[in-house]
């Protein structure tokens, strides 16, 4: 059965994610950041205006080619995306505002401008798609290690590389850990979360998303805020 995480229980476990990050290692990740996003400061209460000004593909206008990005049949039996979206639309960000995390983790973005950024033959996955993948691929108590890459996790790679946690990409999806971002302007834990928009809605003001830690199995279910930033995986109509 699907476990609905709330945001309370999110960001207990992320901030136990940090701490942990924190006490074993001096930045130790393979992804360039280092793992030395701050904890979580709960989110904030008034929307943002984010920019998508920052350099990268689509330089902040028109439609998202999303045919030009990797993409794999799953287990599921939907073609999905295979890296996170990295289309410069309004209402997106680079993670810190700075464009190298775009080339390595995708944008992160609001749940309005993800709807709109999966475009033209594609569209942003339901809570259902979501579900039929993260099944398909072992369950929710165990999809996590199957769907994320083999690197830039913090401490998780594949079997035999000496690495703390299981990150196998069994399918090919190659989950990235891009972080989040919040109406302050912060930025928090790219290189230990990974978060990605559903397109269904909580309520008039949030929807669904699906969330991986560096060191978890689970592929975690809850809501959050819309004018939050996360990333986007689109899967083929």
């Amino acid at each position: 059965m699907r476990t609905q995480f709330s945001k309370f229980a999110f960001t207990a476990a992320l901030m136990l994610a940090i701490t942990f990050t924190f006490s074993c290692s001096s930045g130790g990740g393979d992804d360039p950041n280092g793992g030395t996003s701050s904890p979580s400061n709960g989110g904030g209460t008034s929307s943002p205006s984010w920019g998508g000004n920052s350099s990268g593909s689509n330089s902040g206008g028109g439609s998202c080619n999303i045919s030009s990005y990797r993409n794999k049949k799953m287990p599921d039996g939907k073609t999905w995306m295979t890296e996170n979206l990295n289309c410069n639309v309004a209402g997106s960000e680079c993670y810190d505002k700075n464009e190298s995390n775009c080339n390595t983790y995708g944008r992160l973005y609001t749940w309005e401008a993800a709807k709109k950024a999966c475009s033209g033959g594609w569209h942003l996955p339901s809570n259902d798609e979501w579900e039929a993948l993260v099944t398909s691929a072992g369950g929710e108590e165990t999809a996590g290690k199957h769907l994320k890459e083999k690197k830039g996790w913090n401490s998780c790679g594949p079997t035999g590389s000496g690495k703390s946690y299981s990150c196998e990409d069994t399918y090919g999806f190659s989950a990235l850990p891009g972080g989040r971002g919040y109406s302050d302007g912060d930025f928090y834990d790219v290189g230990s979360t990974g978060i990605w928009w559903s397109a269904s809605e909580g309520n008039s003001s949030s929807a669904y998303l699906r969330g991986m830690l560096y060191d978890s199995e689970y592929v975690l279910y809850y809501n959050d805020d819309k004018f939050l930033l996360f990333s986007v995986r689109c899967v083929q109509d």
